[in-house]
This record gives C-alpha cells, structure tokens and sequence, in this order.
C-alpha cells in the first residue's frame, strides 16, 4: 500500500525588525475588524509597547482613512520603503501607494507580491509587535501570512450573529490547518446601551463566545457598538489613543493585557 504523502513543508520567514507578529483577522467583512486592529495596536502602545501597523487588505485598505493619512512613503536608496509614522506608530498600507479612488483590479499573484514587497521591503525598526490587519476571508492574503510568514499568533474578530459564525469556524480551521496559533476570538458590536441604560444585543448573544467554547480557543472579550468609537475613526485617531479613559478603550485595555500576559512575557 502505497503511504500518503507529507504535508508540504512551507519555509516561514520573519517580518525584519519586529519582535512579535500579531495578526486581526475575520473571515466575515463587515465585522469592524480594521477598527479592532488599530484601537487593539494603541491599547498594546499604551501599555509601553512599541508597534507598528500593516494594512494587507490590498482590495479595501482601512488604514489612511483609520489614522488620517494622506501622505505617500519615502524609500531609501529608491529599494525599501520607509512607514509612514502617526502618533508614534510605524504605518504601512497598500493604501498609501495609490488614490484612494483607484480600484486595486488585480489578480492572486499581484496581491501575493504586493504581500511580499510590505512584508519584506518594508524598513520596520525596533518594533516590540506588529498588528497586521488581514482581509476578510481565506483566500490568496491569509494562504500566503500563514504558509510564508513566521507569525506569532492570530486573532479573529467577529460579530455575534450566526451568519458571520459560519464564516469564523472556517477562518478556525484555515489557522489550525497552517499551524497559526489562535491567541483568541473578540466580539465585536456585542451590544448597544440605551438611553435607559439596558443592553440590547440586537446581533444574538454569546455566539463568539460559543464558537471559541467549541474550537478550544480562548474568548478575549466584548467590544460594544459606540458612536465614540465610529467617530474617532471617521476623524483619524482611534479612541485607545485619543481618550484611554474611555469606558470602550478600557475594555480594549484588558483584551491587550491578555495578549500582552499570556502570549509576549
């Protein structure tokens, strides 16, 4: 009888100039997933770490609009580009090459290299972690982190309604499949308060928490809807940087001291 054979063994190369690699993934869009990348990266910095801040979504990138940035990249000796810095944060995104009107209409292979070229091209210096925030999905983008990237560690952020749950249970198994160790899945618009001050959970209730119980992986916590939160974004300066104090970045605050705790020291 003839034997099966091996799994194909995938050489994994390091992000330069990080110490830690970190990616925020969703298998579902529309879960507020960028919005979690980013205020989760200025929580880790509010805890003394030293981040930088990778766009791969190279179809829908979040990052100019998230951070306000409009300028474009320097390069040193016309070979590596040089993030662009935003409230002591390294940056870099697909999106600071192009307008921001200007469909990316490109096949695996284009977005494969331009993967490589933020990855490998890119003069991160000195990071203690970098939060790479992924599209959404498993397809070409989370194939090539996961089989050619050395990662740390992943988080998947979801809503708590079932439609997206489908969708995280095969992101799950994608990260189990390819050896990416999942630090924990995050809840995103839990719930909303009221004038009156109750908790209505219009998306369902404890399904993130549910999914994590099922697949054996940690549960991180529950972010709420926040008008706060939307508005810090649409201005450019996540709520974990402009108002740590707030009740929302406190929540975001213990998610990263979980990470921090558990997976960095």
């Amino acid at each position: 009888m003839s034997q099966k054979p091996s799994p194909k063994k995938f050489t994994k190369t390091p992000i330069n100039g990080t110490k830690f690699t970190l990616l925020v993934s969703s298998a579902k869009g529309g879960v507020g997933k960028s919005t979690v990348a980013v205020n989760l990266a200025f929580a880790l910095q509010n805890l003394g770490l030293k981040i930088g801040i990778l766009d791969a979504d190279v179809y829908g990138p979040s990052l100019p609009k998230l951070l306000n940035l409009k300028e474009k990249p320097n390069t040193e000796n016309g070979k590596e580009i040089i993030p662009i810095n935003k409230y002591d944060a390294q940056c870099m995104s697909m999106g600071f090459l192009v307008d921001e009107q200007t469909p990316m209409i490109w096949r695996g292979p284009m977005v494969i290299s331009a993967i490589k070229t933020m990855t490998q091209k890119v003069l991160w210096k000195n990071l203690d972690i970098i939060i790479i925030d992924m599209p959404p999905g498993t397809g070409d983008t989370q194939l090539t982190f996961a089989q050619e990237v050395k990662i740390d560690g992943a988080i998947i952020v979801s809503t708590p309604q079932e439609l997206a749950l489908l969708d995280v249970r095969r992101g799950i198994q994608m990260f189990d499949k390819t050896g990416v160790k999942i630090f924990g899945l995050i809840d995103n618009m839990s719930f909303f308060k009221g004038d009156d001050g109750k908790e209505y959970k219009i998306f369902g209730e404890s399904g993130v928490q549910k999914t994590a119980e099922e697949f054996n992986k940690d549960f991180l916590g529950s972010i709420p809807l926040s008008q706060d939160l939307r508005g810090s974004a649409d201005k450019g300066d996540p709520l974990t940087h402009s108002d740590p104090k707030h009740e929302v970045s406190i929540i975001f605050e213990k998610i990263a001291k979980k990470i921090k705790e558990t997976n960095l020291i």
